[in-house]
């Protein structure tokens, strides 16, 4: 760990990926949190919007063209903004991290088939690193230059990512299909129709059957021209505040046993900090569960295999603020910064809540 404390700041802190950066930089016992914006409530102290941080920090909201220059800066923006300014943001620090949407896709053509629109800044899709650390580590920290930026993860791409990631790389997906469960914050902070609690509370509702923009992320990270296999996706929304729970179903290139996905699925998390294996044959938390996972930066994937047709059944469970966004943003800069990229992120989750 280094001795100096590096700054950084965040851009639009007043957010839930804001405010969960908030709560984990100021704990962070390698970093200085120097600065935080929000135009809306510039001048007021954090735990105007963000209250569980009351009595942590002095200090105060400014406004964007404030933000000093930073080790590290932190984007939390909508959609669009943060790649029409990025050139401002990497003059002002050695390392940006993103968490928008904006450069999680390297190809341009790719990125306007999804987004219906041009990307403002394309010549920087191809240089901004996919941050999900379990793919893309040794991007992040080659050589004694940290990565200059790194971009966001879609939290629902997270989970796919991560319940397909070692059946991809062993070839033996022919076709999944994922169905996906998320709880209420995944629509941000700002209220909507869909949010309002007397139409969310109690409701099973399927936002996204088809179309889902996060499924761009995983073709591009697990799709091969040797293994291009189809992926569909369903989102539903559920009466849950935090998480997200992937249920993949694959049909696999040639059958599989339970021991061969032991084998693959230790093989490519045995050794991460922040992803366990939950596949026990009883009790019940035999399989991954997103609810004991809130605050939490730990992504739980278990399997299963039915004998009858020989699906596989893959899962993952997280807490869509943190694995799914701000958990790893900060697990990105420990990796930037040469840190031990557990640091600041050792927190358990919550049982029960």
């Amino acid at each position: 760990m280094t001795a100096t404390r590096s700054r950084v700041s965040i851009v639009g802190a007043s957010g839930y990926t804001g405010g969960e950066l908030l709560r984990l930089l100021l704990d962070h016992p390698a970093v200085e949190l120097t600065a935080a914006s929000s135009r809306s409530l510039a001048g007021q102290p954090l735990h105007r919007v963000h209250p569980n941080l009351r009595g942590r920090s002095e200090l105060l909201f400014t406004v964007p063209e404030e933000i000093p220059t930073s080790d590290v800066i932190f984007l939390c923006m909508p959609h669009g903004h943060a790649s029409r300014e990025i050139d401002r943001w990497l003059d002002k620090a050695q390392t940006v991290i993103d968490l928008s949407a904006d450069f999680r896709l390297r190809d341009a053509a790719t990125y306007r088939a999804w987004y219906e629109e041009d990307h403002p800044a394309p010549a920087r899709l191809a240089s901004a690193i996919y941050g999900l650390p379990e793919l893309h580590r040794r991007e992040m920290r080659s050589g004694a230059t940290p990565a200059r930026l790194i971009s966001g993860v879609g939290c629902n791409a997270t989970a796919m990512n991560l319940a397909l990631l070692p059946l991809a790389r062993a070839g033996l997906i022919q076709r999944a299909i994922c169905d996906i469960k998320v709880g209420s914050s995944e629509a941000g902070a700002e209220p909507s129709l869909g949010s309002h609690h007397p139409e969310r509370s109690g409701a099973v509702r399927s936002y996204a059957p088809v179309g889902h923009r996060h499924a761009a992320e995983v073709a591009q990270e697990l799709g091969s021209p040797s293994n291009p296999f189809p992926l569909d996706v369903c989102i539903t929304s559920i009466e849950m505040v935090r998480g997200v729970l992937c249920t993949a179903h694959i049909i696999p290139t040639r059958p599989v046993e339970t021991k061969e996905l032991w084998k693959l699925y230790r093989g490519a998390y045995g050794s991460e900090p922040f992803v366990r294996l939950v596949a026990e044959k009883s009790g019940l938390h035999r399989l991954p569960d997103p609810k004991i996972l809130a605050g939490s930066n730990y992504a739980d994937v278990g399997f299963d295999i039915d004998p009858r047709t020989g699906r596989i059944v893959a899962f993952c469970a997280i807490d869509n603020l943190m694995k799914g966004a701000a958990g790893s943003a900060v697990q990105c800069m420990n990796i930037a910064l040469g840190l031990d990229e557990r640091c600041g992120l050792s927190f358990s989750g919550l049982h029960p809540c």
